[in-house]
């Protein structure tokens, strides 16, 4: 007896789908102790067992997941997120390690993935700057997977970019911005990022900030801050020198930070400002920006959705891991609009694998 037609004649005896006997004779979560009951009896009955039926044993991958070791609000939860969907990666056979390296130092941060060539597969959130690149370059030709996730690294060998449209997001908040400020009054917009940090998906979103800017609002000059130093307090003071140096002039209708240190910004700005119709927007639904958010104190917030990058992610490495045909096409996360009004403690992505029944 075949072992497809074996499963169906359990599965009929039993009284359960051809997937719940699947899940028991491999003995995967998610099946109730009386059906697991159940469908081993009714395999004692038909006189089969579960070594001629199961599937073989799959092979257990191991991915590493990196970024950079920057305490962050964002880069933390980003880490959160890949500890919380260890379960998920058991039941692909996948054993996640997660690793932080000095994004600070290009070196090192290459260095750190140079020692993962016994890794079957690495997923990297990393600088895009060369001497990352020649590491990922490195690791591919030596036979490990490599993709990247939520910012690229272009011009590399890796197999896939595993994230959302950051120029269309910097665009996205240029249109919603504008369209707040409107096009009748002269006005200015700051534009923050901080010093060092060489993020694709940061350069991105300036990039898309400026070109709708420039396409639709003429009326709106754009002021740029980039290189603020890291540390709140050194953040607060630098922006407030460069607001006083700005006093007199146009009039700033509000800013926009493509990443960290949002908190530190918003409250320089506001200190110097004292405007309540201020403008402010920021990427990534942290817990600091949820609750500046619940402030009123954002005027919304640019977010994508983490856990389904990371899965996602997974999903790809252990297509390259197991020889699809290609990298399956994966639909870019959205980029969501976050408001106080719509804020959500959580968020439910697709899980890691689809099955077919209960």
């Amino acid at each position: 007896m075949k072992n497809k037609s074996a499963i169906g004649a359990i599965a009929k005896a039993a009284g359960v789908s051809t997937a719940t006997v699947d899940r028991v004779i491999n003995e995967r979560p998610g099946v109730s102790p009386e059906t697991v009951r159940k469908v081993r009896e009714a395999m004692e009955a038909g006189g089969m067992g579960a070594p001629k039926l199961g599937r073989p044993k799959k092979e257990n991958f191991r991915f590493a997941f990196v970024l950079p070791a920057a305490r962050t609000p964002f880069f933390d939860m980003v880490d959160r997120v890949i500890a919380k969907s260890a379960s998920d990666f058991r039941h692909r056979h996948i054993t996640e390690l997660a690793y932080r390296f000095d994004a600070s130092d290009p070196e090192r941060f290459a260095d750190g993935l140079a020692g993962l060539k016994g890794c079957n597969g690495v997923a990297v959130l990393a600088p895009d700057q060369p001497q990352i690149k020649l590491a990922i370059n490195a690791l591919v030709q030596s036979g490990v997977h490599v993709v990247t996730m939520i910012s690229d690294v272009a011009g590399t060998g890796r197999a896939a970019y595993i994230g959302s449209d950051n120029r269309a997001a910097g665009r996205t908040a240029a249109l919603l911005s504008g369209r707040i400020v409107g096009s009748k009054r002269p006005a200015r917009l700051v534009l923050t990022s901080q010093k060092g940090n060489r993020l694709s998906a940061e350069i991105d979103r300036r990039i898309g900030f400026a070109q709708l800017l420039e396409e639709r609002y003429p009326n709106i000059e754009l002021l740029r801050i980039p290189d603020l130093p890291e540390g709140e307090e050194a953040m607060t003071a630098a922006i407030a020198a460069i607001l006083a140096d700005e006093a007199g002039g146009v009039p700033i209708a509000g800013f926009y930070n493509v990443g960290a240190g949002t908190s530190a910004i918003l409250r320089a700005v506001m200190a110097k400002l004292k405007d309540p119709d201020l403008v402010t927007v920021a990427h990534d639904f942290t817990d600091q920006n949820a609750a500046l958010l619940s402030k009123g104190k954002l005027s919304f917030v640019l977010n994508e959705d983490i856990r389904l990058n990371i899965l996602t992610a997974a999903r790809a490495l252990l297509a390259l891991c197991e020889n699809q045909r290609g990298v399956p096409f994966f639909v870019p996360p959205r980029v969501e609009i976050i408001t106080s009004e719509n804020i959500s403690s959580s968020f439910e992505p697709p899980m890691l694998a689809e099955d077919d029944g209960p």
